[in-house]
């Protein structure tokens, strides 16, 4: 069964609330699986899985999909540099050349998509 959907408002205010100072778990995780959802709608695809531990992962941009195992394509990092990147507080040579991301394989690096859309 697929995670359910954080509608927009939501994600909106738990973002607003994070990028204010809010350091609450539910702030964070709302903002970031939001974030996470609106990358995956605006350029869907299997290639490149991109994973915020712990709160969410997603595969997006098009390409080979991955099936099983480990995907070639990953992209790992934590909540705060992800919502930095997201919002395009943070870009992203800045982050991989910090170590703040860990990106792997030929389709990992994700800067034509980010910042995120978070508006509507």
């Amino acid at each position: 069964m697929p995670p359910k959907r954080i509608e927009d408002a939501v994600g909106r205010a738990a973002l607003t609330a994070v990028l204010g100072g809010s350091t609450v778990r539910t702030d964070v995780a709302t903002a970031v699986r939001w974030t996470l959802q609106r990358l995956a709608d605006d350029v869907p695809g299997n290639s490149v899985e991109v994973r915020v531990p712990p709160f969410a992962a997603v595969q997006a941009v098009p390409g080979p999909r991955h099936t099983r195992g480990t995907p070639p394509n990953v992209v790992e990092t934590d909540a705060a540099t992800w919502i930095a990147l997201a919002t395009g507080s943070l870009r992203w040579s800045e982050a991989v050349a910090a170590a703040r991301v860990s990106a792997s394989g030929s389709r990992a690096d994700i800067t034509a998509f980010l910042p995120v859309r978070t508006s509507a």
